[in-house]
């Protein structure tokens, strides 16, 4: 599943092509909101929380999408002024989901896991249940005393599942989990309540992930500085730190087990 460094890399690549711009075609393909129109609505911004995804138009409405594990937003530029009609032949993949087109581009989303019309004012209803974003401006002086706070009440949780759980914070998936916790040496399975410093765990997550928000277009290749995976997809290959083969465990329980990559000799139980 797509974490919350993509879910911010897409905002800002849709914010950059279509901040400002008049919507002249539009197509929902999504049973609830099929007979949306956003026609001749000006697109204001595109942002992201966690793993959620809204854009907002001067109407008053978002419309908030979530990728799941396939989906994606994508841009085509626009040869032609589209229309209505032309929309078919611009996004004719059956799992193209949304289609918003401007003078100069169309934006597909393809393959979304979730697709919803909101008025603008009520966003945060669908992220109420949510802990602080990770990536948030202002999450080292506002969200992460809230994350702490949500961190405690995890009691002997492993912490890998305390990372995962986007109650206490939104944006992390099993990629930051591994590497974070590699980083700071933390075995997987440690219980959250023996965590000498759980703030310097999700401040480190943040910096993983804002290095990769910064390397927006980069490779995405383990030869990009800024992706290079230490332990995450590595199983059975060696640790980059100490050369030890990388193992996967597992975190949680069926049917909602997640893996979980680490270095058993960089990482062993304290």
């Amino acid at each position: 599943m797509p974490e919350g460094d993509i879910l911010r890399r897409t905002a800002v690549t849709l914010s950059a092509a279509l901040d400002g711009s008049v919507v002249v075609a539009a197509e929902l393909r999504w049973p609830s909101v099929a007979a949306v129109d956003l026609s001749g609505r000006t697109i204001l911004s595109t942002h992201s929380y966690g793993k959620h995804l809204f854009t907002r138009f001067d109407d008053g409405r978002t419309v908030h999408s979530h990728l799941r594990m396939e989906g994606s937003w994508r841009l085509r530029p626009n040869t032609d002024t589209p229309t209505r009609a032309s929309l078919a032949s611009l996004a004719r993949n059956p799992f193209d989901r949304a289609v918003i087109a401007t003078e100069h581009w169309t934006a597909i989303g393809h393959r979304l896991g979730m697709l919803d019309v909101v008025p603008t004012r009520d966003e945060g209803t669908l992220i109420a249940h949510l802990g602080p974003d990770l990536l948030a401006d202002d999450f080292p002086g506002v969200g992460l005393p809230e994350a702490l706070r949500r961190f405690a009440e995890q009691g002997s949780t492993p912490v890998a599942e305390v990372l995962l759980d986007q109650r206490v914070v939104a944006g992390i998936g099993t990629i930051y989990m591994a590497e974070s916790l590699f980083a700071r040496r933390l075995w997987p399975w440690t219980p959250a309540d023996q965590l000498a410093d759980p703030a310097s765990l999700l401040m480190t997550a943040r910096v993983l992930m804002e290095r990769s928000v910064a390397a927006q277009h980069g490779t995405g290749s383990d030869n990009d500085p800024w992706v290079v995976r230490s332990v995450h997809g590595r199983r059975s290959r060696p640790c980059r730190r100490c050369g030890t083969p990388v193992v996967e465990g597992q975190a949680g329980v069926p049917p909602m087990e997640r893996p979980v990559f680490y270095c058993p000799a960089c990482q062993r139980p304290d």
